[in-house]
């Protein structure tokens, strides 16, 4: 069943419909599948091969496009019709037939051959082949950037989309105290992130969750490197690791990072989870609607700045629905030259970290803008976790 009532997606095409024609665009191709996701409901893991939803500007009705053999999933996660709803055999999948020559000959029955096309020019899933095989089967159509068009209507929560969020980040916080109580010396990495998983998917009190995007855990001197995955290490007394996870709550992630720490931690580490921690409660305590992003990031840079630090990435970002690579929206950040105002119901994981080549400390926050400042949705305590071992 759809995760939403059928009028909320009419209202999300809507707003898609009347910013195209604000911006001449007949026809949008969407390819992202978290924005295919927002504008119908779709979600299969069925991205690794070509599909999309095409969406006029004239007509209400959108048209999803893909795999004949994902057509069931459409049919039992969106509200669309079987006249909304066309797909294409398997030798589409072998060069050098492409199914966006498919794409192109749905655009042509609808009588679409002139039409301005815009299309997800920076999107992970709609490759330059891609592109180039729409572009030449429709010689007579132009095609602008759609630039992220569906990625800004997403950045703003309805209420149900809040009530989502919320439970993810009950989720996420199972997930986080498995994760911190299975850390023991001797215990190897991957086994504490089997843990996560498992409560990642099963979910405390009746919730649960789907495949989460990513999750990081990086360990001992490797804490200075933020993107790194498990390996079958065991973890040792007097060494760091940093939980970084998120769970997905019908597509909708609530991420939060916290560092371990197994025995006595070093005092440079005390101080410098002190300093982080006074940063995140200086950006928060800025958080508002009507405070721009960089706003945000000012706060934590002054603060931090009294201790002579500096961060010179982003402090955070919007999130929301995700799939793989990542549950960011690709839309604001919170960082210098940002000056997206905030407005309630955004949504923002907060990442703070202060890495260095011989280990850092990591920390991090989703939170919800409210009509007078924030509301975090975990409620892991924002400190360094000491484990004694």
């Amino acid at each position: 069943m759809p995760a939403f009532e059928r009028q909320e997606f009419v209202s999300r095409i809507d707003k898609a419909r009347s910013r195209m024609a604000e911006l001449g665009m007949d026809l949008m191709w969407v390819t992202c599948p978290a924005n295919i996701n927002y504008l119908c409901g779709y979600d299969a893991w069925s991205f690794y091969v070509h599909q999309g939803l095409l969406v006029s500007a004239h007509a209400p009705d959108p048209v999803w496009i893909g795999r004949k053999i994902d057509l069931s999933c459409v049919h039992a996660t969106t509200y669309l019709r079987d006249d909304q709803v066309r797909g294409y055999g398997d030798s589409y999948l072998v060069p050098p037939a492409h199914a966006m020559q498919f794409v192109a000959d749905v655009i042509l029955e609808h009588g679409w051959e002139r039409a301005v096309i815009g299309v997800e020019m920076d999107t992970h899933y709609f490759t330059a082949l891609a592109f180039e095989t729409l572009r030449g089967s429709l010689p007579q159509c132009r095609f602008v950037d759609a630039d992220r068009l569906v990625n800004w209507l997403r950045i703003r929560k309805s209420g149900q989309e809040i009530r989502y969020m919320l439970e993810a980040g009950r989720v996420t916080d199972g997930a986080m105290r498995a994760g911190i109580e299975a850390i023991a010396p001797g215990v190897r990495q991957c086994d504490v992130a089997a843990a996560v998983y498992g409560a990642l998917i099963s979910g405390p009190d009746g919730l649960w969750g789907d495949v989460p995007d990513y999750q990081t855990m990086p360990k001992g001197a490797l804490t200075g490197a933020p993107h790194l995955t498990w390996t079958a290490e065991p973890y040792r007394s007097g060494e760091a690791c940093t939980l970084e996870l998120g769970a997905n709550r019908f597509r909708y992630h609530a991420p939060l990072a916290r560092t371990v720490h197994v025995g006595k931690p070093k005092r440079k580490l005390v101080e410098l989870a002190e300093i982080v921690g006074e940063g995140l409660d200086a950006a928060l305590a800025a958080v508002k609607p009507g405070v721009t992003c960089e706003d945000v990031e000012a706060a934590w840079r002054r603060s931090i700045g009294r201790y002579g630090l500096t961060k010179e990435s982003r402090i955070g970002y919007s999130v929301g629905i995700g799939y793989p690579p990542d549950w960011g929206e690709r839309t604001a950040s919170l960082m210098p030259g940002d000056e997206t105002a905030l407005d309630e119901n955004m949504t923002c994981h907060l990442m703070l970290g202060i890495w260095e080549h011989n280990g850092g400390y990591e920390i991090s926050e989703t939170f919800r803008v409210t009509s007078l400042g924030f509301e975090c949705l975990s409620s892991i305590p924002r400190e360094l976790i000491v484990l004694h071992g």
